[in-house]
């Protein structure tokens, strides 16, 4: 059979025409390279609309770039089906541009690639796992996120743990780990920095070239399906971190795709973030917005990942982000906000939600942007939450004073709660807060060791108890004393140190108490769920609060001084009569059955605008979490 004949049976006019209307849900059927079995050969799709030539080269032919030439559609889409092709063979598409340059482009709809510093694509096959997860897929389905706790491990693999004999680690050897550490220290999802094929390891995988292939320098696309479904089986959910804001100019990706702009904006005032020295996605076009939606529901639909991280959704939003005057584009309205972005994430959260699987999208976005976590139909985004940047800053900032002057910036602790309901938050400390000398965690914690310990059990405690979902990157946990490296694995050795290991055992107890408590987690975007004690007992560094769920059962207060300095008879407030139980503290950390733990009766004696009180002896840097009904 002849290739237009060819062409004509088995490559379907119905989803290229979805595909360049922006409708192509799984675009990745019709595009890249996929074995056809009524004709027994290959076929190779690319979009590629300036292109005077194109041909596929590989190791099936020699790497010739004459021997076997794709045919153009009318659409701008070429096509060629190839036999004697075999799984894991390397090709790229060979490009003569309008201009009449020859480019070697690798495929953008690859499921594999070369590990670098070669950058072909592969011949892969990714049907046929056998999954294993069917129980934690259907229980994911019918889950109500924003109602559920949520703590996440933020882990980038190749620096989490290595064996001696690893350049890097495999996705299964991580896997087995990995949960099992997850388990122990009762986080519920791992958060995995970006496994989109990358080029260049300092990137940290936020330079995509291979937005369908999971990164080969931790295996193969079966290695990494086993691997959420080994954390599925767990109970251990994955969310990727997921990069649509901006790619790299690497001659062998998406920049100039077909000696042109193509996937990017070909004005440079919308195509380029003149920091970052990346293109921009041209989200007014319906082929890249499928492009990169087909992609989200890949990841979701072929490889069971339980939501997507959506990295510098500000960059995307604000045409003048990292933008001097006179150097951006204004929309047709004059304004500075991308009109075609903001339609991309309402169709994109749309379809995501709307295929019911549970799935969550979830926005870095780092200004006050209305509406992030807003269904589109009420003109929001429609992201299911959205990081708190706000709080992480004002947080960290507080943290890091020397505790005689937190008094005078005591409402950086209770701002945060004033705008918590506005949307549904995940609170963060992430990898960009322990990098670029920034300092690890446990290092911005003012006076000596014992002191900075102490210091980040409060400031732990503080997070666990204010609404929104958890986030820490790895290493924070058992108090990692070096700023992140990507080269190097995490310091392990540390977490067997009498304090570290202490520390990490009280973040795991602070973690059980949050999933074990819906006090913690079912309000966190309502104002039900929050109540202070004493926001204002700033000249103490003393904050007391109380958290609720919708039954009022099983209350918890927390009570945390974050200075030196004891409070032996330290008397707080309460809203009525009953038992107050210790359930955690800084010195203790889990009180479990059983155990021995403070329990004192309120009295009716008015204390902090509350009509009952009882004192309690609250050492320096103490933490306290009471119980109560």
């Amino acid at each position: 059979m002849e290739q237009r004949e060819l062409i004509e049976k088995y490559v379907s006019n119905d989803d290229i025409y979805l595909y360049n209307t922006g409708n192509a849900q799984r675009a990745y059927h019709a595009f890249g390279c996929r074995y056809i079995p009524d004709c027994g050969l290959h076929r190779f799709v690319v979009w590629a609309p300036h292109a005077r030539e194109v041909s596929v080269v590989g190791d099936f032919n020699g790497w010739d770039g004459y021997a076997s030439p794709m045919y153009r559609r009318e659409d701008g889409v070429w096509c060629a089906f190839l036999p004697n092709v075999k799984n894991g063979d390397i090709y790229k598409y060979r490009i003569v541009g309008a201009d009449g340059n020859t480019v070697l482009k690798a495929d953008p709809f690859a499921f594999h690639a070369e590990t670098g510093p070669a950058t072909g694509s592969k011949v892969w096959d990714i049907e046929g796992y056998g999954w294993t997860d069917g129980g934690y897929m259907s229980a994911r389905s019918g889950r109500d996120a924003i109602h559920s706790p949520m703590s996440i491990y933020e882990v980038h693999i190749g620096s989490w743990r290595k064996r001696e004999d690893e350049f890097f680690p495999n996705y299964r050897s991580v896997a087995d780990e990995l949960a099992d550490y997850c388990k122990q220290m009762n986080y519920t999802h791992v958060e995995l920095l970006p496994i989109t094929e990358y080029p260049y390891d300092g990137s940290w995988g936020y330079q995509v070239t291979g937005y369908y292939a999971p990164t080969s320098r931790y295996g193969s696309p079966r290695d990494f399906m086993y691997f959420v479904n080994y954390l599925h089986k767990k109970g251990i959910g994955v969310i990727l971190d997921w990069v649509p804001a901006h790619f790299p100019k690497d001659a062998h990706g998406l920049a100039d795709f077909d000696g042109e702009p193509l996937y990017e904006y070909a004005d440079p005032r919308k195509g380029e973030h003149p920091d970052w020295g990346t293109k921009v996605f041209d989200y007014g076009k319906n082929e890249v917005k499928n492009f990169l939606i087909a992609n989200a529901l890949y990841w979701v639909e072929n490889f069971h990942v339980d939501g997507l991280r959506v990295d510098a959704v500000a960059s995307m939003l604000y045409l003048d982000y990292g933008r001097s005057d006179g150097n951006w584009v204004p929309n047709q309205y004059g304004e500075n906000k991308n009109l075609e972005a903001i339609e991309f994430f309402r169709h994109l959260n749309s379809v995501l939600t709307g295929h019911m699987t549970g799935a969550i999208m979830i926005a870095e976005e780092s200004t006050a942007w209305p509406g992030v976590t807003k269904a589109p139909e009420e003109g929001g985004l429609g992201f299911t939450f959205k990081w708190n940047m706000g709080w992480m800053h004002d947080f960290l900032e507080y943290m890091k004073l020397d505790p005689y002057f937190r008094k005078f910036n005591h409402n950086k602790m209770t701002f945060g709660i004033t705008y918590a309901t506005s949307e549904n938050y995940i609170l963060t400390l992430s990898h960009d807060e322990v990098v670029h000398l920034k300092c690890s965690m446990i290092n911005k914690m003012p006076g000596f060791p014992d002191d900075k310990f102490a210091n980040l059990k409060a400031g732990y405690t503080f997070m666990m108890g204010h609404p929104g979902k958890k986030l820490l990157f790895m290493g924070q946990d058992f108090g990692q004393y070096h700023e992140w490296d990507e080269k190097t694995a995490l310091d392990w050795y540390l977490a067997e140190e009498p304090q570290h290991r202490d520390l990490l055992k009280y973040y795991s107890d602070l973690l059980h108490i949050y999933q074990k408590y819906p006090a913690l987690y079912r309000l966190d975007s309502d104002w039900n769920g929050f109540q202070w004690i004493n926001a204002n007992d700033g000249d103490r560094s003393i904050f007391s609060f109380i958290r609720r769920d919708e039954t009022g059962k099983k209350n918890l207060l927390f009570v945390i001084n974050f200075t030196p300095m004891a409070r032996d008879d330290y008397r707080v407030g309460v809203p009525k009569s009953g038992t107050y139980t210790l359930i955690l503290d800084n010195e203790h950390g889990l009180y479990k059955r059983g155990e021995h733990a403070f329990s004192k009766r309120s009295v009716k004696s008015e204390c902090d605008g509350q009509p009952y009180s009882f004192a309690y002896p609250l050492p320096a840097y103490g933490t306290a979490v009471f119980r109560f009904n």
